[in-house]
Order: C-alpha cells, then structure tokens, then sequence
C-alpha cells in the first residue's frame, strides 16, 4: 500500500467459531422478519431512534470515504402531504398505462395501486440524496465517485438499522423523483432524490403478501468456487 495516515485496527471483535456461526444465525433469524409493508400506524416514533439509524446509515463504506448521501428525515404533516400529492399523481399515470403490461402483471400480486396513504400516516419519510460532488468535508467539492453503490450500500445499513431497532419499512420510488428535491430544499445541481424511506410501527391490520415471502434457495442466488 501506499504511505497514508493510519491508526492501527482497535475495534475489531474476534469471537470463536461457533460463537460466530450461533451470531450469522441469529442475524438470518432477525432479518428474514423484516418485511415491506403498506399499512402504517401514526404512532409517534422519537426522533433520536431515527437519529441513531442514521448514525449507523451514515457508518457505511462509500467511494473514498467521500460518503456522498444525504438523508432528510421528515416527520412534518405539511411537509409529507405535500409528498403524498406529488407521488399520488405520478403513480396514476405509472398505473394508467406508462409502467407497461409486463410491468404492472409483475405487481399484481402484491396488490399494489396508486394510493400512498402511508405517506401520511406513517410517522416518518425519510428522503435520501445521492451527491455528485463532495468530499470528506461538509464544505468540499471535489468529484464523488460509486455513489449509486455508495448511496445503496447506505441504504441498505439504513433499513438493517430500522429493523434492528422494532420498526418496519418501506422502500419507495416513484419516478421522477424529481420532486423530492424541491419539497425538501435541495440542491438540484448537486444532488438527486435516490429513494424515499417509510418508517414506522405497522398498522394493527398490516398484512404481508404471500408472494412477498418467495424467496430464491440459496443454490440459486449464491456460488461458491
């Protein structure tokens, strides 16, 4: 390697073996109850729970450390009917015809439609940013690099975290997302809505589509050579 500034490794844990095997299996245990779901209780959540999601979100490994995300947290009324309306209108043209045949068959079963109530109800949007430009400071403004994996890797810390803490969620895209960008004060030239978060509690009579819990054997999604 080349010489850089460094501290030496003082925080890695070891644990025997089948201490580690018993810890990946209760990993697999606890993520494999995490489900999306599309009924959310208003139930407040305090805001330092999502504060520490974040916290952890924002630990993740990104293209030369340039961390390249930013996330807004949005538990104002105002503010998430705003992003009901906006995401509402372009969800009936994606069901009306633009997402195409072979798209729409492919969410038929999991009864999706044009509707977002939860963008209200749910206590807690949280939009995330990715940045074209940035740094390891706040301030900079140096070129990113791998920030859609940067941004994803991210986000995937973000939902683990939620889950890990009792909260459910839900991914959300609507296309453009271009919208996100001008509720929440953003800046249009730097950064680009990546997806929008709901988190919360489940709604008493939150249910999981059968077809949501069709996962691929392993042999299928992994090799090993």
């Amino acid at each position: 390697m080349q010489q850089h500034n460094n501290i030496p490794l003082s925080d890695f844990i070891e644990y025997p073996h089948d201490e580690m095997l018993e810890k990946a299996k209760e990993n697999y245990e606890n993520i494999k109850r995490r489900h999306s779901i599309r009924s959310f209780s208003d139930r407040p959540v305090p805001k330092e729970i999502i504060e520490t999601c974040l916290k952890a979100a924002a630990t993740a490994p990104s293209g030369a450390n340039h961390q390249p995300w930013h996330f807004v947290a949005i538990h104002s009324a105002d503010i998430k009917k705003q992003i009901r309306i906006e995401a509402e209108n372009l969800e009936r043209s994606f069901y009306e015809g633009r997402a195409g045949e072979e798209w729409l068959d492919a969410l038929k079963p999991l009864g999706t439609d044009a509707s977002k109530p939860y963008l209200e109800s749910a206590p807690w949007l949280i939009a995330i940013f990715s940045q074209k430009k940035g740094g390891i400071h706040a301030e900079d403004k140096n070129q990113n690099y791998y920030v859609h994996e940067s941004v994803g890797i991210a986000t995937g810390f973000l939902i683990q975290a939620l889950h890990h803490s009792g909260l459910v969620t839900l991914t959300h895209t609507p296309k453009p997302m271009s919208f996100l960008t001008k509720i929440c004060n953003r800046n249009p030239d730097n950064e680009r809505a990546y997806m929008l978060l709901i988190a919360g509690y489940p709604a008493d009579d939150a249910t999981v589509p059968d077809h949501a819990l069709v996962k691929k054997d392993l042999s299928e999604v992994a090799s090993f050579i």
